[in-house]
């Protein structure tokens, strides 16, 4: 595969995890919409942009790590939803988890 210097540092996205899934599916449609809207935006956007962004609301969870060691990170992905995720090394964004409060993406 060709990378273009200019697209190298795109996010990329990796969905295919049950536990995301899982509530991701049993949302009703309008909510469903707005996490969809914030995965197109994350998608669309370059890693230096992502940790400033006010929107995401990007922060480290300093209680928990993630699989194979990587930093664990929550981000808000739609009106009253937070996400669980981390950036591996190949510079994909791991969704782990979606969360209808703040305070569970913590546990």
């Amino acid at each position: 595969m060709i990378v273009r210097a200019d697209e190298s540092d795109l996010v990329r996205l990796d969905l295919n995890n049950a536990v995301f899934q899982r509530p991701l599916f049993a949302l009703e449609k309008a909510q469903q919409l707005g996490v969809l809207a914030t995965l197109r935006k994350l998608s669309e956007l370059r890693w230096p942009q992502v940790y400033p962004d006010r929107g995401l609301k990007w922060e480290l969870i300093h209680s928990r790590i993630g699989p194979g060691g990587h930093r664990l990170h929550s981000l808000r992905i739609s009106q009253g939803f937070r996400a669980v995720a981390y950036r591996d090394d190949g510079g994909w964004l791991r969704m782990l988890s979606l969360h209808p409060d703040h305070d569970s993406a913590y546990r």
